[in-house]
């Protein structure tokens, strides 16, 4: 599904916010151009990776894949929206796992719902083992914050050694990859830009170019949203917790979504997979330090202290998920089973007391 259309929303956005339009439809149209912004983002990034070969392509994918997250978090904390942005990190966790890969698997299995989908057994317990542990990395502050009298707070200790962790998963994945993973690794990028159209056809500059434009076009947007996130969230009656979880988490993560339904009606749930709870797992070990050494740069308590709920729903997500990859093999009831528990948690995310109520 080709979403480049929904670029006619930034000057849109960026005249409604010169006119003081009405905060939510501020926030509409900047959200919706966010989303092709991102969806060309991962275009260019994938363009250059043909450039730089397998491991370096890989590298830079890995890297730049949360940058929009990361870019709207920035801005969201830039505008003192401290409770958001972690609501963010637990909305894209939980969208991720649950709904994300919840809708591939529905979509994948349905195309053939009496037959198993297959995915590679070890790649999946990567995925698990990581998620576990990033898992662990969120919990802890919180669980040392609530069972302890100290006014120590922990969190950017935590967020140095989730960072480390990641780096390193950076290298084990680069150092583990083999001559033909990464041809047919390559094979397969190929054959979506072949789909999306000219993407296998853009040049070096080109591409450049494009991840340039898209940087500045992300920031300017990602301002003017996060400008008008609180007084939109407020006129819905929605608590900056839900508002987090639910609509800050979205906009960033709409074309991963799109990305791995279409690879998982094409019979590519590895590739699913990694974009849901690689994107996850990234969520944690990346995007939550990034945004915890930000928030100390500019004078933001950004931590990782997340409320009692969201901890129990990162849990209960951890652990459906590794139940659900725990053989090599879903069938499309699996992802009406996530559907439904990320709809239970967003009934609980809706009725949650902001904090300090």
């Amino acid at each position: 599904m080709n979403l480049r259309w929904l670029l006619v929303f930034i000057p849109v956005g960026i005249a409604l916010a010169w006119l003081h339009a009405n905060p939510l439809l501020v926030f509409a149209a900047s959200a919706l151009a966010i989303i092709p912004l991102a969806g060309l983002m991962g275009d260019a990034t994938e363009s250059l990776a043909h450039f730089l070969g397998p491991s370096l392509g890989g590298l830079l994918n890995a890297t730049l894949g949360n940058a929009p997250e990361i870019i709207i978090g920035f801005f969201a904390l830039r505008h003192g929206l401290v409770d958001m942005v972690k609501a963010s990190i637990t909305g894209s966790i939980l969208g991720n796992l649950l709904f994300g890969l919840g809708v591939s698997i529905l979509a994948g299995g349905l195309g053939a719902p009496k037959q198993k989908m297959l995915f590679d057994g070890e790649s999946s317990r990567v995925h698990a083992g990581l998620l576990m542990m990033a898992t662990f990395g969120l919990i802890i502050p919180a669980v040392f914050d609530f069972s302890t009298n100290t006014e120590r707070e922990i969190s950017l200790e935590i967020a140095v050694i989730l960072f480390l962790v990641y780096l390193a998963s950076i290298v084990f994945t680069l150092t583990m990859a083999t001559p033909d993973a990464e041809s047919n690794t390559g094979a397969v990028q190929a054959g979506h830009s072949g789909e999306e159209g000219e993407e296998s056809g853009w040049s070096r500059n080109k591409a450049l170019a494009v991840l340039a434009a898209v940087t500045v076009g992300l920031a300017v947007m990602s301002e003017i949203m996060t400008d008008a996130l609180d007084p939109a969230a407020k006129s819905l009656g929605f608590t900056p917790l839900f508002a987090g979880v639910f609509l800050l988490a979205l906009v960033g993560n709409t074309a991963e979504l799109i990305n791995s339904v279409r690879f998982a009606r094409q019979n590519l749930l590895d590739l699913s997979l990694g974009i849901t709870v690689g994107g996850s797992t990234q969520m944690a070990l990346l995007v939550a330090p990034l945004l915890v050494f930000f928030g100390l740069a500019i004078g933001q308590p950004m931590n990782l202290l997340f409320s009692q709920f969201e901890l129990i729903a990162i849990i209960l997500t951890t652990y459906a998920v590794i139940t659900v990859l725990q053989n090599n093999f879903v069938r499309w009831g699996a992802g009406i089973f996530l559907i439904a528990l990320y709809l239970m948690l967003g009934v609980g995310f809706y009725y949650a007391p902001a904090a300090g109520t």
